[in-house]
């Protein structure tokens, strides 16, 4: 049955509000002591905005429609006009049903995890905000509404992150994330103020009917595509913009798993799909984000092989992972690049879920070295978590594969030195995620604690996430649908050569995940490892923090410790000190003339008046 215009108007509005009116609900209430309530009827509104995302797919997916509405007249200033409106097609449609999908579930979950908090209500308000924000980024059908969801979920993201405050360490890291996006909106939003400027319009439609349209001068394309991009670059934590992610991880789990699977790490990735007209334009840029994405997937794999942080390891991943979707994107398979996002957020919400029982087992110790034998206490959790493993490896049949390896066919038909890089990172992400799997659960315990399996609900919550773990890549159907939004693309590869590239990396990763079975059921690496130079380079996240703080962090803190002590206090307070302590002065010198004497006050008088007749006869003398 097809749904009239008028219902799928309402549905849009209710899949939107929905989760802005549970942050309303629950900040009212964030000030009061735990409520259960104040988890519950944001959960619930979500999923209202989850059951109104699925009834959009399913009518745009079985009808091919995109549904534009002008909700309200949001800016008119001089010439620059702009509506709050939205775009519905196969893309945002995509979007919306993973977003309020995983978002549900984790909502379900985090009334489990963070029953003992006494931030419970402000929790649900920032995350029912975090929600409604990249809703509207993905939604908006003009870049300035996507550029209000980009800033919010910013703004949400550092309130998540910084979550516990009273810990010096989530304070940093919220500031971290907060600032390092800062100076990548810059970025953003100066491309938005060029688009405007040569387009005279910030509607998708009508400014990319402008670029194609119109003949504009290359390099001011290359210009906008670059600034975008560096947008992008800081959103979805790509080098040199990356050290945010892991240290984001200071947040509650439920939160790494909706920041690092469906919401805020994936809006780069979205911001270059949408914008796939212009990138078409421009193919030098395409090339240079698909080799940053190559080096960003190799460069967090690597980072994670080494690891013993759990939440941590599975940051990495997500970094190494965003790498693979960037360089589809780059190459044009930008619905490749978005097919991967969408398998990616089921089996990344999967692990960091998991991850989130480990932690609770484990009172909340995170170093896998020292955890061991939990297989016979988190048994649904391990199954979880390996079924996750399997689709994040590439596995076959599980999703991660089918998305995976279409990128690794993109990269072997563009550029080898690309497809030689994501192999390699392929082989590595295999290693690490068996090598925290065999730590966690399967080597000798290493431990003293009394782990337990997470409340049933918060599993139940998981479960769907580990259905479409399994399934989502099947069939090619998802895949086939996100393509009909983009223009053609083919992988021109020999059915031999095909066959052969699947078996090959197949065999690879396969082999990488017997040698981290095998290696760590024998007891892992030697102590002598652990001072190679390669494995503290490793550890050292390559020195780039250290390098941060030598160049950026230390010479500010020196600037802003002179200017505090030399100029605020030294030079400013000390005016404004020396200012009243001079007015005070005065004032005790001149409230001798109002102590009550009469022979005073009256000799006061008089050489007041003579003075003032001394003036008036200088002033007519010289007159």
């Amino acid at each position: 049955m097809r749904l009239d215009t008028q219902t799928l108007i309402w549905l849009t509005y209710l899949a939107l509000f929905a989760p802005l009116a549970g942050a309303v609900f629950a900040a009212f209430l964030g000030h009061r002591k735990k409520i259960l309530l104040v988890g519950i009827v944001p959960t619930l509104l979500l999923f209202c905005s989850l059951c109104a995302s699925v009834l959009i797919f399913w009518e745009i997916y079985h009808n091919n429609i995109v549904i534009h509405i002008d909700f309200l007249d949001w800016i008119e200033a001089g010439d620059f006009y702009s509506s709050f409106g939205f775009m519905i097609d196969s893309v945002s449609a995509s979007m919306m049903l993973v977003v309020s999908l995983v978002s549900a579930m984790v909502f379900v979950y985090s009334i489990g995890y963070m029953k003992q908090d006494s931030g419970f209500n402000r929790y649900f308000s920032y995350l029912s905000g975090f929600v409604f924000s990249m809703l509207l980024l993905v939604m908006s059908d003009n870049f300035l509404g996507l550029f209000a969801g980009w800033e919010g979920v910013g703004l949400c993201s550092y309130l998540l992150v910084g979550f516990w405050y009273e810990r010096k360490s989530a304070n940093f890291a919220s500031i971290e994330a907060f600032v390092m996006n800062r100076i990548a909106d810059l970025a953003l939003i100066m491309g938005i103020f060029l688009i405007f400027y040569i387009c005279e319009s910030l509607k998708y439609d009508e400014v990319f009917l402008a670029l194609q349209s119109n003949d504009f001068d290359t390099s001011t394309l290359i210009w906008i595509g670059a600034l975008l991009f560096v947008g992008a670059m800081g959103k979805s934590a790509q080098f040199p913009f990356h050290t945010w992610l892991a240290d984001a991880m200071e947040g509650p789990t439920p939160v790494s798993a909706l920041i690092h699977a469906a919401t805020m790490v994936t809006a780069g990735v979205y911001l270059v799909v949408r914008c796939f007209p212009l990138y078409e334009m421009i193919a030098d840029i395409g090339f240079f984000i698909a080799s940053l994405g190559a080096f960003v997937a190799f460069f967090g794999a690597s980072m994670a092989l080494v690891n013993k942080d759990l939440k941590r390891i599975i940051a990495y991943s997500t970094l190494s992972q965003l790498g693979y979707m960037f360089v589809a994107a780059g190459l044009g398979a930008y619905a490749i690049a978005l097919f991967h996002l969408i398998t990616h957020a089921f089996f990344k919400a999967l692990l960091f879920l998991g991850a989130g029982n480990v932690m609770h087992a484990m009172n909340d110790k995170l170093d896998i070295t020292k955890m061991g034998g939990l297989h016979k206490s988190l048994r649904y959790t391990m199954i979880m978590m390996v079924i996750a493993s399997l689709a994040l490896a590439g596995i076959y049949p599980f999703a991660g594969f089918f998305s995976k390896d279409l990128i690794l066919e993109v990269a072997f038909t563009h550029n080898n030195i690309i497809w030689i890089v994501l192999l390699l990172s392929a082989i590595f992400t295999a290693f690490y995620s068996f090598r925290l799997l065999m730590l966690v659960f399967f080597v000798k315990q290493n431990h003293h604690e009394h782990p337990h399996e997470a409340y049933s609900y918060m599993l139940l919550a998981m479960l769907p996430l580990m259905v479409l773990a399994i399934i989502a890549g099947f069939g090619g159907v998802l895949e086939s649908f996100l393509k009909n939004a983009f223009p053609a693309f083919s992988l021109e590869i020999p059915h031999d050569t095909h066959i052969l590239l699947i078996g090959g990396t197949l065999g690879l990763v396969g082999l990488s995940v017997l040698f981290a079975i095998i290696k760590y059921a024998r007891g892992g690496f030697s102590a002598f490892w652990e001072s190679n130079f390669l494995y503290k380079i490793l550890s050292n996240q390559y020195y780039i923090p250290k390098l941060y703080e030598m160049i950026f962090i230390k010479p500010y803190y020196k600037c802003a410790h002179f200017l505090w002590q030399k100029v605020e206090l030294g030079g400013i307070d000390r005016f404004v000190d020396s200012l009243a302590l001079l007015i005070k002065a005065l004032g005790l010198k001149l409230s001798l003339m109002q102590n009550g004497s009469l022979s005073r006050m009256l000799l006061l008088m008089c050489l007041g008046l003579c003075a003032m007749l001394f003036a008036c006869g200088i002033y007519f003398m010289w007159r």
